[in-house]
């Protein structure tokens, strides 16, 4: 790596608003800031040219690409996430939706003021539910899906579902300082009534600026959400003549069980929505079934080596992560163009106390199919939502540093 790896503050966009456009949309754990992706897009995109973003969340690159001007598509395995992606992307017409919405107000003025109660309505059977939400929320909950489903129009459906599905976590029993699902403490239990209604409203509005914003700006272009899982070989359609010229794209840190619960933080919402494989979604993940085999002349064998001697099992959950992760890189380079740039944004975790180097990872992978390593830029995270500590000997109050700054690895393929 040598020279070519660097500290750069100028990535870090300190004081950034991460939130303008269609950004503005859900929460959702580690995302990718859209200025990274932005800057990556004017150094190398290419307008009316192709981006692939392989694991795309809730949609940044894809987002930043079609106020570029490129084509793109995305694809994630978590059910929920490909939702939103959708929504931040797909034009809607505004006026239609502020119908759908005035509808939603209507039925219910009267609740609200007390004139009428809720009608009943069957709640999704969705597993502890009791444990998560008050009766009264439930009704709430599954009036309100109830009216949404209603609407005929998908694209203004979805988007009416992305308000619905961070109401729907803002409503329930979790601590919401965390993404991992735990209930909150029974002294809070007793006092938290919460307005779903009011909640629901707050979060449309806000999404609606948000579009507006977006629609403003959009270049007129593809852009195609799908659940391609490279690791298992899937490709992700539409699939360009010549190959994707772009690749931007912020990999899983490391295995769900262990890092960050991407699957638990969107089970309830995706489980009230009536999303398939909600449950799934972390199993399925890079690093979700364990691996026999340790890495052999890799940029991370030493290193897991090392994690074998202090935990076994830990060890093979990592090792699985980076077998997974380079058959995804293998099916992702398949699809690239002769003359590609891709941008992993990636952050080198701590597990066991042991570092582990994924940017040199990527670079190794990448490299097996004729790219070559052009920079690895150094950024401070102080903006990404993400656990920064975790516990590597798992005794209560012993913590380390997991991650405070990421590596953007940028390769380039050249006929």
């Amino acid at each position: 790596m040598g020279d070519l790896k660097h500290k750069d503050e100028s990535w870090d966009f300190r004081s950034a608003d991460t939130k303008e456009y269609t950004h503005c949309f859900h929460t959702y754990p580690a995302m990718m800031i859209p200025q990274i992706a932005r800057r990556l897009l004017n150094e190398y995109g290419c307008e009316g040219e192709w981006l692939l973003d392989p694991y795309c969340g809730t949609g940044t690159s894809l987002v930043e690409a079609s106020l570029f001007g490129m084509h793109s598509v995305g694809c994630d395995i978590n059910p929920l996430v490909r939702l939103i992606a959708t929504a931040k992307v797909t034009p809607i017409s505004l006026k239609a939706l502020d119908s759908e919405v005035n509808r939603l107000n209507d039925a219910f003025f009267d609740i609200e003021f007390g004139t009428t109660t809720i009608p009943d309505v069957p709640i999704p059977d969705v597993p502890n539910l009791d444990y998560w939400f008050s009766d009264e929320v439930k009704k709430f909950l599954a009036y309100l899906l109830y009216q949404i489903n209603k609407v005929e129009d998908e694209p203004i459906r979805n988007f009416m579902k992305v308000a619905y599905s961070e109401t729907v976590r803002e409503v329930s029993y979790t601590r919401t300082s965390t993404f991992k699902l735990h209930r909150m403490p029974s002294e809070k239990l007793e006092n938290f009534n919460p307005d779903v209604f009011g909640i629901y409203h707050k979060k449309i509005n806000r999404n609606r600026q948000g579009l507006i914003a977006y629609l403003e700006k959009r270049k007129d272009v593809e852009a195609t959400i799908c659940h391609a899982n490279t690791v298992a070989g899937e490709l992700p359609i539409p699939r360009p003549l010549g190959g994707y010229n772009l690749v931007i794209t912020s990999p899983p840190y490391g295995d769900s069980q262990t890092t960050v619960a991407y699957g638990q933080f969107s089970r309830l919402s995706a489980e009230w929505i009536g999303l398939n494989n909600a449950r799934k979604v972390d199993r399925i993940a890079m690093g979700g079934q364990p691996s026999k085999s340790i890495f052999e002349d890799s940029p991370v064998t030493t290193a897991i080596e090392k994690i074998q001697t202090i935990d076994e099992k830990r060890s093979r959950d990592v090792s699985a992560f980076y077998n997974d992760l380079g058959h995804s890189i293998d099916t992702v380079a398949k699809m690239l163009s002769p003359r590609s740039t891709i941008c992993y944004v990636v952050g080198n975790r701590r597990v066991k106390d042991v570092l582990l180097p994924t940017d040199e990872f990527v670079v190794h992978a990448f490299g097996k199919h004729g790219f070559s390593h052009k920079e690895t830029i150094v950024r401070n995270i102080p903006n990404k939502r993400m656990p920064k500590k975790n516990s590597p000997s798992n005794v209560a109050g012993q913590t380390s540093s997991t991650m405070n700054e990421e590596n953007i690895v940028i390769c380039q393929r050249t006929d």
